[in-house]
């Protein structure tokens, strides 16, 4: 028995591990100015990042070791490796300006990393405070494979806009749906079938642009959802009510 939970303990840092070759991969090639595959590679990492959580949860091998390696690799992943490639790619032309960017970064994605592992136990499950770091290093990457198949304007500038907008979302008190109460044997609107019978059309097509506007869409939802709760809160004030009565 001991030997099979010894076993057992070992298959979510299988994919842990995978998650920090990731980043370590994506740092390699950042140096090595292949900046697309450099991208992938943090693409990679995520997916990495959720099945060794998936697993843990499955075969029931949770454990602080576990956490603690996921946020080691987290960190390399999600914070060192897209700052560099940022830096690198992007930011290098800007001098200290460039490299405290994607400095601020790195350092807000650990700092993100360890509010989430401190109130990880007292918070819902249903949406994390602040943006999550895999999602920020989403962006930078998908940005990065975006701007390789289609070269937008000001590139150096919307990455410098994006080191300290990410920077700051994910420390700050947003929140950000989390989807791990999301069951798909649940029934669902006809719209979402369709929505996602759309995105998947956009993938075979264009999956650069597609992947960026997903990210991109999911980033920017929830200052906006924040925005919208606020007003809506607004409204149903006494205060609020008295102006509307006020207006008829």
């Amino acid at each position: 028995m001991k030997r099979r939970n010894a076993y057992i303990l070992v298959l979510p840092s299988m994919f842990t591990t995978g998650n920090l070759f990731c980043g370590f991969y994506s740092i390699v090639h950042t140096y090595n100015h292949d900046f697309e595959r450099a991208s992938w590679a943090i693409i990679f990492a995520g997916i990495f990042d959720v099945l060794d959580g998936r697993v843990a949860r499955i075969t029931k091998s949770q454990s602080n070791f576990g956490m603690e390696y996921d946020s080691i690799a987290d960190v390399v992943s999600f914070g060192i490796a897209p700052a560099l490639l940022a830096y690198v790619g992007f930011l290098e032309s800007y001098g200290q300006l460039g490299w405290a960017g994607a400095f601020f970064f790195a350092a807000c994605g650990a700092l993100r990393l360890a509010r989430f592992n401190t109130i990880a136990d007292e918070m819902p499950k249903s949406y994390f405070v602040g943006l999550p770091i895999p999602a920020a290093a989403y962006l930078i990457a998908a940005s990065v494979i975006a701007y390789h198949s289609f070269h937008f304007f000001y590139p150096s500038l919307v990455m410098l806009f994006l080191v300290f907008a990410l920077g700051l979302l994910m420390v700050s008190v947003v929140r950000y749906r989390s989807f791990k109460d999301f069951d798909l044997r649940h029934r669902r609107s006809f719209f979402l079938l369709v929505l996602l019978v759309l995105l998947l059309a956009l993938a075979a097509v264009r999956p650069e642009i597609t992947l960026a506007t997903i990210i991109g869409y999911y980033v920017c939802w929830g200052p906006l959802g924040e925005v919208i709760a606020w007003l809506r809160k607004k409204r149903e004030t006494p205060e609020g009510l008295v102006r509307k009565e006020e207006t008829k």
